[in-house]
């Protein structure tokens, strides 16, 4: 028994909606005479009339009846198909979920998520906010796909991947008497009110790093467990506080003084996520948007310095 081919239904379908061999050779944009062609064989070959020819149009035959109906079905399912993709294209009826440390939430988050709304407008986004401690259960009972973190997430079913470096800087109140310099050491903030994170928290550790290595103790007058509380306690005069470059990215943020830290002191952002796990095309370009955003943030932090 020949078999038809998916050229052959397509040319099938134009006659029959059209009616004529010119109209279907519009439609599919090709030359009349190989559309006659291939109808010509394709009757043949199959041993069937497919049309009966009635005043210049070309109409079904009853004999072919069950035929066309099963053209009709096929392309019924390639337009549902069309249509399944083309929600998906937007993101319609589909989630991410993921979470994201404090740090990166506040600014770049919203930068990257903006982004990916633009290329999946309907796409329902669960943005979680965590603390490295809480990342191991989020990730291995697949709550999320993945975790953007200042920090490796330590476990062995757990995958990391850097996306960016950054700085630690100082931040001031504005009209502090340390605003007047352009750098800032940390032997300059020794005798301040230091606004810090425990430093047995991880990001809270990487926070007090500088004083460690220049020998100074670390002494906190205050402090909070997010990178927000501590800008949110500093741009109210309350103390000083070291603090990461991209949670102070926003280019205008009244009432706070940012400066650069004499010493050399980096934080690393990981994407984390379970070992093995593949994610949806959506956690990925997410992804890519968070490395766009973070490197952007690297970039404009000179400048933002200077404010």
């Amino acid at each position: 028994m020949p078999e038809i081919t998916l050229r052959q239904v397509e040319v099938i379908r134009a006659v029959m909606m059209t009616g004529t061999i010119s109209g279907a050779a519009e439609m599919l944009h090709v030359s009349a005479p190989g559309i006659s062609r291939l109808v010509k064989h394709t009757e043949e070959s199959l041993g069937i009339r497919l049309f009966e020819r009635k005043a210049g149009l070309f109409v079904p035959s009853v004999e072919a009846a069950r035929v066309f109906e099963q053209i009709r079905e096929v392309y019924r399912g390639v337009e549902n198909l069309q249509t399944a993709m083309d929600a998906l294209q937007k993101g319609e009826d589909v989630r991410l979920a993921f979470a994201a440390a404090p740090s990166v939430a506040q600014f770049v988050a919203a930068r990257a998520l903006r982004r990916v709304r633009t290329r999946y407008a309907d796409l329902f986004i669960d943005l979680n906010i965590l603390k490295i401690e809480e990342t191991v259960d989020y990730l291995l009972l697949e709550r999320g796909e993945f975790v953007v973190m200042s920090s490796a997430v330590q476990n062995e079913a757990i995958e990391n991947e850097q996306i960016a470096e950054g700085r630690l800087v100082v931040i001031l109140p504005e009209g502090h008497g340390l605003a007047q310099k352009p750098v800032i050491s940390v032997r300059d903030l020794a005798e301040e009110d230091v606004i810090g994170v425990d430093p047995d928290d991880p990001y809270g550790a990487m926070l007090a790093d500088p004083f460690v290595q220049a020998g100074l103790p670390v002494r906190h007058a205050m402090r909070g467990r997010f990178a927000q509380t501590v800008v949110s306690l500093v741009r109210h005069g309350l103390g000083v506080a070291l603090i990461d470059e991209f949670s102070v990215a926003e280019v205008y943020m009244p009432g706070l003084v940012r400066r650069p830290l004499a010493e050399d002191a980096r934080i690393r952002t990981f994407v984390a996520r379970k070992k093995g796990r593949v994610l949806s095309g959506f956690a990925e370009y997410t992804i890519q948007q968070f490395r766009r955003e973070l490197a952007r943030a690297v970039e404009t932090g000179p400048s933002l310095l200077l404010k």
